[in-house]
């Protein structure tokens, strides 16, 4: 079992792999390594072309983990995720041919392109980490981690991933256009080839679900605790929301808070901690009022604005 002290030199190896593809987006790199090590799952809300996919590749080859890509279509079927019954003539019996779903790094790529019902395939996966076909019930492998990504500018030929879908995911992220400067370094590392083919496996299968064992031990003040409460309640009870996170969300705070405290080299979580991520493990669980959304408030916005409000606890430790 990893010691939590060696979380932080484990994941740093992982992370510097990465950065040789993804540049300038170490935070958003930090917290998807972060959901997984969570056994956690990832939304990548953000628009073509800013490395969506390619942060999923490199964070699936640097891991040491096999990893499938499903291209989500309208006419994809439940079966062709999680797998179907081929009659085998040499053995005259039915067998299960699996899906791409059993992998360790699923790529849900364009999730909502894909109907409701293809969309739903995914949800026993994401939540109890097993399949169910034909009456038989199938544990996916050790790590499991989704990554999803979504086009949020174009809405013609796709279907919204419904409230409940959206919970499944422990954080929403997105990866933003790059600097000029941070540009013009994509443009000189591709020059004579993609730089995904120089990343190198710096962990394993075992490796991670040690580290998600781990993180577990990282200490949590009861004052901590109650602040994650406060900010989850908090979004239940602003005016502008219909309907808050759920205890899921306080969940979701602090496994990610103790995520993050252990990639530091902390043992204990400091309210900074919490502050990184709640936006992403809250705001998609927030549903507005019609009077917000015209307004084009976002959850993104709200839980900035409660953690203005809910005033961080001071630490009997540091």
């Amino acid at each position: 079992m990893t010691d939590l002290s060696q979380v932080r030199e484990r994941t740093s190896t992982i992370i510097e792999q990465v950065e040789t593809v993804i540049v300038g987006k170490r935070h958003t790199v930090e917290l998807a390594l972060a959901a997984l090590l969570c056994n956690g799952h990832v939304l990548l809300e953000d628009i073509p072309g800013v490395g969506k996919t390619t942060l999923a590749k490199a964070l699936a080859i640097a891991s040491g983990c096999t990893y499938k890509r499903i291209q989500f279509t309208p006419d994809l079927l439940p079966a062709d995720i999680t797998g179907t019954s081929i009659f085998n003539q040499k053995t005259v019996d039915f067998e299960f041919r699996p899906g791409p779903v059993f992998a360790n790094f699923v790529l849900a790529d364009e999730i909502n392109r894909a109907s409701p019902k293809t969309q739903s395939s995914l949800l026993e996966s994401m939540a109890e980490f097993q399949v169910s076909a034909d009456g038989v019930t199938r544990l996916l492998p050790s790590p499991f981690f989704v990554i999803a990504t979504e086009n949020p500018i174009e809405y013609r030929g796709t279907y919204p991933l419904p409230e409940a879908q959206l919970d499944r995911f422990l954080m929403r992220l997105r990866m933003g256009y790059p600097t000029a400067a941070q540009e013009v370094t994509v443009l000189e590392r591709q020059v004579l080839e993609h730089p995904i083919n120089a990343v190198r496996p710096v962990a394993g299968c075992d490796v991670i679900v040690a580290l998600q064992q781990a993180i577990r031990q990282v200490f949590l003040e009861a004052s901590v605790k109650q602040y994650m409460v406060a900010l989850t309640a908090a979004t239940r009870e602003h005016p502008l929301v219909a309907l808050g996170a759920s205890p899921r969300g306080s969940l979701g705070l602090m496994r990610a808070s103790q995520a993050l405290a252990a990639m530091a080299g902390r043992e204990f979580v400091i309210p900074d901690d919490v502050k990184a991520v709640a936006e992403p493990v809250l705001a998609h669980r927030i549903i507005l009022r019609p009077e917000a959304r015209a307004d084009n408030l976002t959850g993104r916005e709200v839980v900035e604005e409660i953690l203005r409000q809910v005033p961080a606890p001071a630490l009997t430790r540091s």
